[in-house]
This record gives structure tokens, sequence and C-alpha cells, in this order.
């Protein structure tokens, strides 16, 4: 069986629709057409539902979806064990860690890394963290930084950062001079926040929700840098880890009351074969994010 035409088929089943399956795979359409006709053939079944814009698989095709899935995921462990055969220092590091925390908290680590193992290549992929985790699910991930307060239990976790999330302001605000201020507080302010997906948002996003208030916001932005000019303009407040404020003379950080905190922790599959490389990483930012707690 063609493993790359699975591979195409899993790509179609996962987005539901042809053009963008083929824009991601980066092929043509016409060509992605041809090659899922060609493994209908192979596997002599329909697989998919042309005439059905409300499902595109067939029941067939949802068995084969599953099955391909995981015979994708067993090929690139396979793949991956063969490299390190071939070469046990080098290999390649698939990581998910979101913007701020790529910004802020792993240049030093990434680099000193690196130079301690200049073989092992680190694909660095920056989202949200509900987004790595669902990468992490589906195998396209090999370790990634995520929300440690909800566990998933098809993967394995080991806590790495604990962080307390102040909200930040310029200092002619009238919650500036407070000492604590709320979620309820906070919600009735202009605001400069994360685009949804991130935890920075969700906190604020499902207090609003909860209690039906309507937010005021002015911007969403995931570049830290931007935020912090927005609010040090006063165009809105926002939320922030209260690290990364520490230095900042133009914004004021109020922590919450009641506490909020950010437990991030590195993640991977269950049943998803680590490399010696991945391994490594891991046993290195154990040790490296030690402090930071």
């Amino acid at each position: 069986m063609n493993l790359k035409r699975l591979e195409y088929f899993c790509h179609l089943a996962l987005l539901g629709n042809f053009t963008r399956a083929a824009q991601q795979i980066g092929i043509a359409q016409p060509a992605l057409t041809i090659a899922i006709q060609k493994l209908e053939q192979e596997v002599g079944l329909k697989l998919i539902n042309r005439a059905d814009k409300n499902s595109l698989l067939t029941a067939e095709g949802k068995v084969l979806f599953k099955l391909a899935t995981q015979l994708l995921s067993q090929a690139k462990q396979v793949e991956l064990e063969l490299e390190e055969l071939k070469e046990l220092e080098g290999g390649t590091i698939r990581f998910g860690v979101s913007a701020m925390m790529g910004s802020y908290y792993f240049p030093k680590i990434l680099t000193e890394f690196k130079q301690k193992h200049p073989k092992i290549k680190i694909h660095l992929v920056d989202q949200g963290t509900a987004a790595l985790e669902k990468m992490l699910l589906n195998s396209e991930l090999d370790l990634a930084l995520v929300r440690g307060d909800l566990e998933n239990p098809q993967l394995r976790y080991t806590q790495l950062i604990n962080e307390e999330i102040v909200a930040g302001m310029g200092s002619s605000n009238p919650l500036a001079a407070e000492k604590t201020i709320s979620l309820g507080q906070f919600c009735q302010q202009p605001l400069v926040l994360f685009h949804e997906g991130y935890f920075l948002r969700e906190v604020v996003s499902q207090y609003s929700k909860k209690y039906l208030l309507a937010l005021d916001i002015r911007m969403e932005t995931n570049l830290i840098e931007l935020q912090k000019t927005l609010v040090r303009n006063e165009v809105g407040i926002t939320t922030c880890l209260s690290r990364i404020l520490q230095n900042e003379h133009q914004i004021i950080s109020i922590p919450f009351e009641p506490k909020i905190e950010f437990k991030l922790s590195l993640a991977w599959k269950k049943n998803h074969y680590l490399s010696k490389a991945s391994k490594a990483f891991m046993t290195y930012l154990s040790l490296t994010a030690e402090p930071r707690l």
C-alpha cells in the first residue's frame, strides 16, 4: 500500500476539504484528487462521498482513516529509529511552544542545548497550548509545552513552569493604584488580549461567558512587544505572566485576587516513540527549568 497516498488521505480527512488539504500538502488539487482515486482503486473501496457535502468520508473511509493514522505513526517511528541507528548523536526533535514562552523562556535554553548537542535539529512549532495538545495527539509533535492543569489521559506530563498571571496596565489607569484586582474589574476595562486558544485569553473569556459580560476588546494579538506598546499608550490593559513585566517601568503589574496561576508541563503522547534526541532534550529541560518553578 502506498504510504504517500495514505498520508494525503489523512490530511484530507482531517481538513475535510480537497482545496485546503492540497494547499497544506503543497500539491495541486487535481494531483490530490488523482492520488485519492488511485488509493480507492488500490484498496477496492469507495472512501469519499463526492455527492454528500455534509460527510466527506464514507463508512469505509472512516475505518481506513483510523487504521491509516496508526500505520503512519508506526512508520514514522520506524523511520526515527533507523535514523538513530545511522547517527546516534543526531536526530530531529519536533517541539511545540507558544510564542510568548518561546520568546521569553527558551532562547537561552535552546542555545545552550544546541551547544551541547550541535548535531540534533530542533523543529520549533509556535501555537497556542490547545493547538499543541491536538498536534501531540495526532503525532505531529514529539514534545510540547502545554497546560499542566488539564491533563489528557493519552498524554504523559512532567511539570516545568509555574507562573502567576497579572494584569498589566499604564500608570495612569485608575486601577494602577490597587494592590490586587478581580477578574470582574479587569473585564470592565478596555482590553488588549491574546487570540482565542491561548490560556491568558481563556481565563478572561471563560469568566466573561460565565457572568455574561460583554468585553471591550480593543486589540487581539499574540505579539508580546506589540501588546506592551499598546498598554503603555493606554489603548487597553492586558493579562501577562508576572516575570515578563518585572523590568517594565512604564507598565504596572497588579496581581489578581483570587490568584491565577499558569502551570505548564512538558507533554508527549503515551504510545509515541521518543527518540534519544527527544529524551535528551526532556532531561535537559527538566534540569534547566527546575529553578523557574
